[in-house]
This record gives structure tokens, sequence and C-alpha cells, in this order.
């Protein structure tokens, strides 16, 4: 059929649209994406001549997850802006494709308010719940997390292996984060079968980076070393340079966690470079917090041991640093505790101070570390 496209022989319109369409999603859900731009770019002109604006409006939403993938944000964003609007003139039915890309679009870009917003506007689609476990791990809170990839799971079938391939990289994530290595390890295992059947470099990389997820669990840091520098390796040949920077703060943990600082560092510092340029706020104070521990003496109190792992928080600062968490200001803050907006910005003034950090996002970023934001 695709030859036959190709080579001019397929005369139907619609039946080249579609075609069209069918492949890219193809190439989205087995992750080549390089064939599935090189398809996006004849769908746009093949649409433009005819006049099948809605046509591509389904496809494009598609386009800029890829766009996503690949650091053009603005360019992302912009499609599902556009995709949206004519979705919703042409086919209501179809606009939660455009938004939970948005919202994911959002998420990325630390903007989290947003992000739920959009997600629960995407209702029962399946990567709304996917969003809503990657909401769930900035909080902390890997049961939450666990649960939404559970139930996105739940909903497709085993023989569908391109679809489950996300979710269990995030259960791999949330199970082994939370300590519970068998059933990380096996959800590891189907992840395994559904790459080596596969086979793109981009699943490649991302079975890599959950296996470094399960061997950092299980205290094998040297292992996870090597894993997650094979996915950093693999991420950028598939020119992803979010996920090239997620895995490189995941490796700097790992050289961390054996003591070797200046590698760590040195890691630390090249996510930063990649996640300043995509203007990702919440992983850049990932990465500062890891480069201010990696700088600074463990605190030691004055009992000789290592400080309370809340901070010394009191359960009001745990509210509103929860809050902050969520991309509320200090006003609707106040607004939501019935405070005044002096009364909040006292409370975020000692949070500061507790964790010893010197921003909002960075406080954000060492609560999620220490798993303060799971209520």
């Amino acid at each position: 059929m695709n030859a036959a496209i190709v080579a001019g022989e397929l005369k139907d319109l619609v039946v080249i649209g579609l075609s069209c369409c069918y492949l890219i999603a193809a190439c989205e859900r087995v992750r080549d994406y390089d064939r599935a731009v090189q398809w996006c770019a004849r769908l746009k002109v093949f649409c433009e001549k005819w006049g099948l604006r809605p046509l591509f409006a389904v496809c494009r939403t598609q386009y800029a997850s890829i766009c996503m993938w690949r650091g053009t944000w603005l360019e992302a964003e912009q499609e599902l802006i556009a995709a949206g609007d004519e979705l919703a003139a042409s086919r209501p039915a179809m606009t939660p494709d455009a938004i939970v890309r948005l919202a994911e679009l959002r998420r990325r870009q630390g903007r989290l308010t947003e992000a739920a917003s959009l997600f629960d506007q995407a209702g029962a689609h399946g990567l709304a719940f996917l969003g809503r476990a990657e909401l769930a791990f900035t909080r902390g809170d890997m049961r939450a997390a666990a649960e939404h990839v559970d139930r996105y799971l739940r909903r497709v079938p085993t023989q569908n292996r391109t679809d489950r391939a996300a979710g269990l990289e995030l259960l791999v994530r949330a199970q082994a984060s939370a300590g519970d290595l068998e059933a990380a390890r096996t959800a590891l295992a189907e992840l395994a079968g559904i790459t080596a059947v596969v086979g793109t470099l981009p699943l490649k990389a991302a079975l890599s980076l959950a296996s470094g997820w399960v061997a950092m669990a299980s205290e094998d840091p040297d292992t996870a070393r090597r894993h997650f520098e094979d996915a950093v390796d693999g991420f950028v040949q598939s020119n992803a340079p979010y996920e090239v920077a997620r895995a490189r703060i995941d490796l700097a943990h790992a050289l961390a966690s054996q003591s070797r600082t200046d590698e760590a560092a040195l890691e630390a510092r090249r996510a930063i470079d990649v996640l300043t340029e995509l203007k990702a706020g919440l992983e850049i104070s990932r990465a500062h917090l890891l480069l201010e521990s990696l700088a600074e003496p463990a605190r030691v109190d004055g009992a000789g041991e290592r400080g309370r792992s809340d901070g010394g928080l009191t359960s009001r600062e745990l509210e509103v640093l929860r809050l902050v968490a969520d991309g509320l200001t200090n006003q609707a803050i106040a607004e939501k505790l019935f405070v005044s907006d002096h009364t909040v910005h006292r409370h975020l003034a000692n949070i500061l101070n507790k964790l010893s950090v010197s921003s909002r996002a960075a406080a954000v970023a060492q609560a999620a570390r220490r798993g303060l934001l799971a209520e």
C-alpha cells in the first residue's frame, strides 16, 4: 500500500490520507521517529494540495509528539494548538488526542497545574493515565503512580506490545522506587521481551534506563551506571534531548553513590545545559539540587546523625510546599488556606531556610526527592 502511494499508483484520496495517517501512528508506536517525520511531511503536502485539513489535524497531533521527542517544543505547541482548534471544529470526539499531548508538553515544561488540568480534560484517554502517573512521581507518591500505570495497563491487552511498553517503563520506575523489586523485575522482563521484538533504538534506550532503575534499587550502582550510560548513548543517537538529560541525571546519581563526585557533577551540568535550552524548569531544579548535594558535605545534627528526612517542616509548611508543587501562586495558596499573603510568604521563607535552598523550584525538587509531597 505505501509503495503504491509513493509510486503514485493509488488514486483514492481518502485511502491515501488514511494510509499515511495509520503509518505515522504505527511509526510513533514503535518509536521509529525518523520515518514518522518523513511521512508527516508527505502527508502535510498531500492534505494542503487537496484541502483535507481535518485529516491532517489528526496526524499532526502525532507529529507534535515527535517534535516533543526531538526537543522542538515551540513547534510542538503550535501544532497541538492548531490541531486542537481544527479537531474541535471538525471532529470534536478526537480533541482529547490533542489535549493529552499538550498536557504532556506542559508537564515536561514544569507547568504542573496546567498539565493536571489538561490531563483531567482528556478524561479516560490512555495517555492521560500515564501523564497522571508522571505527576504522581513529581509529588513523590509512588503508590499513586503505580496505580495510574496499572489502570492503564489493565486496558491494554498483552498482545498490544507497543502500547504496553510506555506503561511498563513507568511501572518499573514506580515499583523500583517503592522498593518492590520482585514486581519491578517482572515488569522489566515484559519490557525486555517487547524490546526484543520491536528492536528500535529509542525503545532499547528506554529498556536500559529501566534496567538502571532496578539496579539502583538493588543497591548495585555500578551495574546501574552501565545501564544509564547505555541509555544516554541510545537517546543521544535517537535525537531525544529531554530523555538524554533525564538519563544523565540518573547517571549522576549512580556515580555519586560510588563517590565519583566530579564525574557526577559533570553529568549534572551536561543535563542542565540541555534542560536550560528546553526551558524544562522542574528538571533543571532536580539537577541543581543534585549539584548542591555534591558540593556540600552531608549535614549532621547535634547528635551526630543525619538530619530529619522531613527537613523539620511543620504540617502547615508541608501543606504550603505541596501547593507550591502544584503550581499555585502565593495569592492562590493564601486563598485556598484562608490566610494572608504575608503568612504564605513567611511559610515559604521558613521552608527555603529549613531545606537550605534558594528557590521555590529547588524546594519542590528536594521535597520530591525526600518523598515529602505525597500526602
